[in-house]
């Protein structure tokens, strides 16, 4: 996990236009969206001191998405709140790594930014997705969940989010 380089930006394009990467969301990006994205990622840990860390291989140093924490942006039931999130290249799907990743995002969250709750969703559909959160200690909150007030469509498969959390205190007992 480190900030991103310039030389993110390409493989994270193609991360984005991927169909099977981008399955769980309204659509791929473009390469000015992706873009986009990292310079709001780069913006965020200016602001914050944390936020989407790029992820990369140890053995090679390949990019191969990220993980990390992000401030939501969008007004809920549960916010303000911090969220974790991943994405990760299809190359590296089915390795923990997505876990180990998290688990480090949120040591960072709740030991060194003093955040007092994370949280996490994602649409049902998306049970890899679900798997990463509860591997990390999260658990889900069915009264927390909601419709996504950026995704408001008629698409009941993508506006629809499971909430997941975890506190600091569930964090701490669980690294004891």
């Amino acid at each position: 996990m480190r900030r991103w380089r310039e030389e993110d930006r390409n493989p994270f394009a193609a991360m984005s236009a991927d169909p099977l990467v981008m399955e769980y969301f309204p659509r791929t990006l473009s390469r000015e969206e992706s873009d986009q994205f990292v310079d709001r990622i780069d913006g965020e840990f200016d602001e914050r001191g944390y936020g989407l860390w790029a992820l990369e291989r140890k053995e090679t140093g390949e990019f191969i998405g990220y993980t990390g924490l992000h401030q939501i942006s969008w007004t809920a039931a549960f916010t303000p709140a911090v969220e974790i999130g991943w994405r990760l290249t299809q190359s590296a799907w089915g390795q923990g790594l997505a876990s180990e990743a998290a688990r480090r995002a949120l040591s960072f969250g709740f030991e060194e930014a003093g955040l007092p709750e994370v949280v996490s969703f994602t649409i049902s559909a998306n049970v890899k997705s679900e798997a990463v959160m509860r591997r990390i200690g999260m658990r889900r909150d069915p009264e927390g969940d909601f419709d996504h007030p950026n995704l408001l469509t008629e698409d009941e498969r993508i506006r629809r989010h499971l909430l997941y959390r975890i506190t600091s205190s569930r964090w701490k007992s669980q690294e004891e």
